[in-house]
C-alpha cells in the first residue's frame, strides 16, 4: 500500500517543507543514483502491464523523453503483472520528490476495466515525473497527458502525492480505463497523509480554482453513470473506496499536528519518528525516506535521508544528489529479488544463449552485505522480545541520527563552498565519501545490534524456535 506524509513548510522547525514515506512491497528493494541522460530521437519506453496482472493489460511502447533528470531512488524488484524494476518515487535535481500510494477506486470503475488496457501503470509514472518534472505542479501535468496521450495501466487505483520548495499536489488515477483523475494542491499550512491517498470535496463550480485540477470528464461520467446527482462533489465518496480518512491516516495527521503546534513546530526528528513509530511500521515497510524540501545553493546539495530497511530496524543516513556513488551493500542484491531462485552467478551458465539463468546480480556486489537482508535480521530478533529490545534500538539510531544530522550540515557547508570555488568534482568526491562512510557506518551498528541481540537471546532469553516472533500492534 505505501505510505507517504507531507508537512507544508509553516509547520517546520527549519523553515521548508518535507516529504517522507516508505514502499510497502515484499520483495528487495535497492538504492540507486540516475544520471541526467540525453535519449536520441525516436526513443522509445516500455510501460504497462502483463496478462498475469490482476487487472491484465499488455505492455506497449511510448516516446521517451528528450533529457531525463538526474534523480534519486528506490527500485524494487516485483510487483504482480508490472515489469521491473519499480520504483514509489524519490527525489531529482529539480528539487522535485515523488511518493507514489496504493488508492482503490469504487468497486464498479474496477469492475469495468478492460482487459486490454495500456498505457503507463504506476511505476512508470512515479519514474517519468522524476524524469522530467521542474516543478510539483509540472509533475501533475506530465501525468495528465500521458494518461490522454497514452491512457493508464491500473491495478485498481492508485495515487502519488508530488512535491516541491513551494507546494505539493496529491493526484488520484481512477480505475475503469476512463481517464479519470484528480489532483489537490497542498500550501504551507498543510499536513496531509496517504495511506491510502484521498481527496474529497473539489469546487466544480469553479473550474479555475488554483487548489484543483481534474480530467475534463471526471465530472460527466460520474454523472452519467448515476454516481452523482448534485450538491458537493466528494471525489472519494463518488469514485473512491467511500471511507474517506481511514484510522490510520486520522492518528497520524492528528499526531503531526499536535507536534506543529508546539513553539518549536516539526523537525527532522518528528519525521523520523513519523516513519519510524511501530504503530505505523513493520514488516511490510520495505525502506525508508525522508526528502527536506529546501532551495539549496547548488543542485548537487539536494539529498534526501534513506534507510535500507524499514526505519522501526535501521537508522538514517544522507544521500546527495552531487554523489556518484552507493555502497555494494545498498545495491541490488539476490535476497527478495523476484526471479533469482532459478538464476547463476557465474556468467558461463549464459553461454548456452539462456540469458535468464544468469542472475541480475553481479558477483561483485553478491560478494558484499546486503543492507535489506541485515535490517531484517535485526528486524525480526527485536520481535523475539520488543518490548525489551525495541526501546534500546531505537535509542541507538536516534543517537546516532542527532549526531550525523550536525555532520550532515557540516558536510554541505564545505560541499558548497567548494562548489562556490568552481570545484565540482572535490565537492562530489567529498559527498560520495561521507554519504558511503556513513550508510555503511549504519550498518556496521544495525549488524552489531543483531550480534549483541542474538547472542543474550541465546544465553539468557531461554529463546523457543515454536514460539515466532511477536509483531507489535499497527494501526493498519
Amino acid at each position: 500500500m505505501s505510505y507517504a506524509i507531507y508537512i507544508g513548510k509553516n509547520h517546520s522547525a527549519t523553515g521548508h517543507a518535507w516529504l517522507a514515506g516508505y514502499g510497502d512491497e515484499p520483495s528487495s528493494h535497492w538504492l540507486e543514483i540516475h544520471p541526467r541522460k540525453q535519449h536520441p530521437a525516436g526513443a522509445q519506453v516500455t510501460v504497462g502491464v502483463e496478462e498475469t496482472a490482476d487487472l491484465p493489460g499488455r505492455l506497449t511502447q511510448i516516446p521517451q523523453a528528450s533529457e531525463t533528470a538526474r534523480n534519486i531512488r528506490v527500485d524494487y524488484s516485483y510487483y504482480k503483472g508490472a515489469p521491473a524494476p519499480l520504483t514509489n518515487g524519490g527525489l531529482n535535481e529539480y528539487g522535485v520528490a515523488v511518493r507514489d500510494v496504493w488508492s482503490t477506486s469504487r468497486d464498479a470503475l474496477i469492475a469495468m476495466t478492460p482487459e486490454t488496457q495500456s498505457g503507463p501503470n504506476y511505476s512508470d509514472l512515479a519514474r517519468m515525473v522524476l524524469e522530467r518534472a521542474k516543478t510539483a505542479r509540472h509533475g501533475v501535468e506530465i501525468i495528465a497527458s500521458l494518461i490522454a496521450a497514452y491512457g493508464d495501466s491500473t491495478y485498481g487505483g492508485n495515487s502519488h502525492l508530488i512535491a516541491d520548495a513551494d507546494e505539493a499536489w496529491v493526484v488520484i488515477q481512477f480505475a475503469g480505463g476512463q481517464g479519470l483523475w484528480a489532483a489537490e494542491r497542498l500550501g504551507p499550512d498543510s499536513i496531509r497523509i496517504s495511506r491510502p491517498g484521498y481527496i474529497t470535496t473539489i469546487p466544480i463550480g469553479t473550474p479555475d480554482h488554483p487548489d484543483f485540477l481534474y480530467s475534463e470528464n471526471l465530472i460527466h461520467f460520474a454523472q452519467k453513470q448515476g454516481w452523482y446527482t448534485g450538491g458537493h462533489f466528494d471525489v472519494n465518496a463518488v469514485l473512491g473506496d467511500g471511507k474517506g480518512r481511514w484510522d490510520g491516516v486520522k492518528w497520524i495527521e492528528a499526531q503531526m499536528r499536535t507536534r506543529a503546534n508546539r513553539p518549536e513546530k516539526i523537525g527532522f526528528h518528528d519525521m523520523i519518528w513519523a516513519i519510524r513509530t511501530p504503530t505505523l511500521t513493520g514488516d511490510t515497510a520495505g525502506y525508508g525516506q525522508i526528502v527536506p524540501l529546501n532551495r539549496p545553493s547548488h543542485d548537487a546539495l539536494r539529498m534526501l535521508w534513506h534507510a535500507p530497511i524499514g526505519a522501526i530496524a535501521a537508522p538514517f543516513a544522507p544521500v546527495f544528489m552531487g554523489q556518484h556513488q552507493i555502497p555494494e551493500e545498498f545495491r541490488m542484491h539476490r535476497y527478495l529479488t523476484a526471479g533469482e531462485a532459478h538464476r547463476f552467478v557465474d556468467p558461463r551458465k549464459a553461454v548456452s544463449g539462456d540469458t535468464d539463468a544468469l542472475s541480475k546480480v553481479t558477483p561483485t556486489t553478491e560478494a558484499f552485505r546486503c543492507a535489506v537482508a541485515e535490517g531484517k535480521r535485526l528486524l525480526y530478533l527485536m520481535l523475539l522480545d520488543p518490548e525489551r529490545y525495541l526501546p534500546d534500538v531505537t535509542t541507538c539510531f536516534e543517537k546516532r541520527e542527532d549526531t550525523l544530522a550536525h555532520l550532515t550540515h557540516v558536510m554541505l557547508a564545505a560541499a558548497c563552498a567548494l562548489l562556490e570555488k568552481g570545484d565540482a568534482c572535490a565537492a562530489s568526491r567529498l559527498l560520495d565519501y561521507f554519504s558511503s562512510v556513513e550508510l555503511l557506518n549504519g550498518l556496521d551498528l544495525v549488524a552489531t545490534l543483531s550480534s549483541g541481540i542474538e547472542t543474550r537471546t541465546r544465553l539468557v532469553g531461554r529463546h523457543d524456535p515454536q514460539s515466532g516472533q511477536r509483531f507489535p500492534d499497527q494501526i493498519w
